[in-house]
């Protein structure tokens, strides 16, 4: 059933994302910066977005945003938090909706126990390190792990 939930959802979300938006005064994601002992960061690639990002996404009715990232983390990725991430920060996300805001956490207890095969939803995972980091990395992406590795400061948007 999640298979055919992630395909449904891979193929009608160009359609009902902008409609969600026209009834929604806000809507919220959370996402994850998953680090391993090497402090080399988990990314991944969409099909519905160009370039690498945080595996996460929407937080559904009913869910906290632990819950939230908890589930897209294991959909996404197969990865499952063994203690609570902590809050990086929470984002606004006005350049693609002016209602949207996104909340980063960080997880460095986990356990990957499969690699979901490449899908109609996430093209690739990897694992990379501050050397590796894709060019074609998302802006956000960029600006967070500029915050997280570099010290930059914390910007209020995405």
């Amino acid at each position: 059933m999640d298979r055919v939930k992630r395909i449904v959802n891979a193929i009608l979300r160009p359609v009902y994302q902008p409609a969600m938006r026209l009834t929604r005064g806000q809507t919220l994601g959370a996402r994850c910066a998953v680090l391993d002992g090497e402090d080399r960061v988990l990314l991944i690639r969409h099909s519905y977005a160009p370039g690498w990002g945080f595996p996460g996404g929407g937080v559904e009715r009913g869910e906290t945003l632990i819950e939230a990232a908890a589930r897209e983390l294991d959909e996404e990725a197969g990865v499952v938090l063994e203690e609570e991430p902590v809050l990086h920060g929470i984002f606004a996300n006005f350049e693609h909706f002016p209602g949207d805001h996104v909340a980063l956490f960080i997880a460095r207890r986990w356990r990957q126990d499969k690699v979901p095969a490449a899908n109609l939803e996430i093209i690739e995972q990897r694992f990379f390190g501050r050397s590796e980091w894709p060019e074609t990395a998302t802006t956000a992406t960029r600006r967070r792990l500029a915050e997280m590795f570099e010290g930059a400061p914390l910007s209020r948007h995405w």
